[in-house]
């Protein structure tokens, strides 16, 4: 229990500070302790408490779960996109691999595994890791351990499979006009 304190402590200690640190957010939190009697820590940690508890049993746990894993990373993803740094940039999307390959995954398992009461939590649990912003995260694990190996080991043949694929589009992409086109010009008849 102490390893997972001592994991978890420093962000909660990053969190307070901010609730200290910005104005608006500190004067709300003021209100609350006023009205309440209780500190802001102990609000913060059932806050935390109570979503996770709402992941487990809650209405629209998936959607609750989609947006954590979504909205921050799309924002963080802008702001990286914004400033000038490659790292950042590098950082996102490697993120952004290992959600769309994770999401790939989640659709042919999802009917089998959203029936277990842990598996919302688990999944915000996981995708929030993969987006940590640290050195150990899941998102640049998986992408070291799997994505990149199984990638540069098969990439003439994803190369090629593409390049079909483009083919394919491309195709279908010119015959389009011509067939919304024709199919027009039978309604109006």
């Amino acid at each position: 229990m102490d390893k997972v304190i001592n994991l978890v402590k420093p962000y909660y200690d990053k969190v307070l500070h901010i609730t200290y640190e910005n104005k608006k957010v500190s004067s709300y939190f003021e209100l609350v302790e006023q009205k309440s009697g209780v500190n802001r820590g102990f609000i913060i940690a059932g806050f935390f408490a109570i979503l996770a508890i709402y992941l487990i049993f809650g209405y629209a746990a998936q959607l609750v779960c989609n947006v954590i894993a979504f909205v921050y990373p799309a924002y963080a993803s802008v702001k990286a996109l914004e400033s000038h740094r490659k790292d950042d940039d590098t950082r996102w999307l490697t993120y952004w691999v290992v959600f769309a390959l994770f999401s790939t995954a989640e659709f042919f398992t999802d009917i089998l595994l959203s029936w277990f009461p842990f598996y919302w939590l688990a999944k915000c649990v996981f995708l929030i890791w993969c987006f940590l912003p640290v050195p150990w995260n899941g998102s640049t694990f998986i992408y070291s351990r799997l994505v990149r190996p199984y990638f540069l080991k098969n990439q003439k043949q994803i190369d090629a499979t593409m390049s079909n694929v483009k083919d394919s589009l491309d195709e279908v992409a010119t015959k389009a006009p011509k067939f919304i086109n024709y199919e027009a010009s039978n309604i109006s008849d």
